[in-house]
């Protein structure tokens, strides 16, 4: 049998990767692993080890293998069905808080794993929160993850608005709408890369140019929104100059960009100031 302290000196992977696998696995703190960094690993945990190791050396996403991943302060779970939540996204987050009133509606569609509705519930309570999502499989893990952080968020199944067949919601009665849709063109090479490798392909690209969803929800989201609502979405670093353009073609005002800590362009939204309940 193996110690934790050899399981740590034999692998394969980067420390950080090591601990976290072996946390994972024994059900042990960073600092009891090095404490007891002498216990034996049991036949069963050594053998799940060893089988993670192998798992993460063909490249599979450390978040996918712990099954969980961390974001604006809370865990979350995560599987192959939904992106790996990422620290850029909380940008997205930040702005629809910022201009979400009080007791405003939030709707965010495409929402993967959740991050975004569930995280914002837990941040305002007082805010109705809606979410939905093409995927079935995706609005599993959402719900689970709703369910984990006790944050009551409406979910329904459907491509971008029509899931307002089961919402109901009236016309002009979103205060906020935010989407980190799928951006990434369909020959760009990062898709055949790292994490993104095992990643949903539709949750990650639109098989087009990188913008037609994007698009698609400019297009539409005015019929949502009331006046002075907002429309906030995430996107490619090198995709600002079309998404804005997108926005003032569909009407929006007050048109901005928000960069993340890189410096980068990641977050573009506007606000409608055409007909609607005020």
């Amino acid at each position: 049998m193996t110690t934790i302290a050899q399981a740590i000196a034999q692998s394969p992977l980067p420390r950080l990767e090591t601990r976290l696998l072996l946390q994972h696995i024994t059900g042990l703190s960073h600092s009891q692993l090095i404490t007891r960094d002498g216990d034996l690993l049991p036949p069963e945990q050594e053998a799940q080890w060893r089988q993670l190791c192998r798992r993460r050396e063909q490249g599979e996403p450390v978040a996918y293998l712990l099954g969980s991943r961390e974001f604006y302060g809370r865990t979350f779970t995560v599987n192959r069905h939904v992106l790996i939540p990422r620290p850029e996204t909380e940008h997205l987050l930040e702005a629809a808080l910022q201009r979400l009133p009080e007791n405003g509606v939030l709707w965010d569609l495409g929402t993967g794993s959740g991050i975004i509705a569930v995280s914002a519930k837990c941040e305002r309570p007082d805010a109705r929160v809606f979410a939905s999502d093409i995927s079935a499989e995706a609005l599993a893990v959402a719900q689970q993850n709703a369910a984990a952080w006790c944050a009551p968020v409406s979910f329904a199944q459907g491509a971008w608005f029509a899931a307002n067949q089961v919402f109901r919601l009236p016309q002009h009665s979103v205060h906020v709408i935010a989407s980190n849709p799928p951006y990434i063109e369909a020959d760009d090479p990062h898709l055949q890369q790292g994490d993104l490798r095992y990643e949903p392909p539709a949750a990650l690209t639109d098989f087009a140019d990188g913008l037609a969803h994007i698009r698609h929800i400019a297009q539409h989201a005015p019929a949502y929104l009331r006046r002075h609502g907002w429309l906030l979405l995430e996107h490619g670093y090198d995709q600002e100059t079309p998404v804005q353009a997108l926005l003032r073609d569909a009407g929006f005002a007050d048109v901005f960009t928000r960069r993340d800590l890189a410096g980068q362009p990641r977050v573009s939204g506007g606000r409608w100031l055409g007909d609607g309940r005020k």
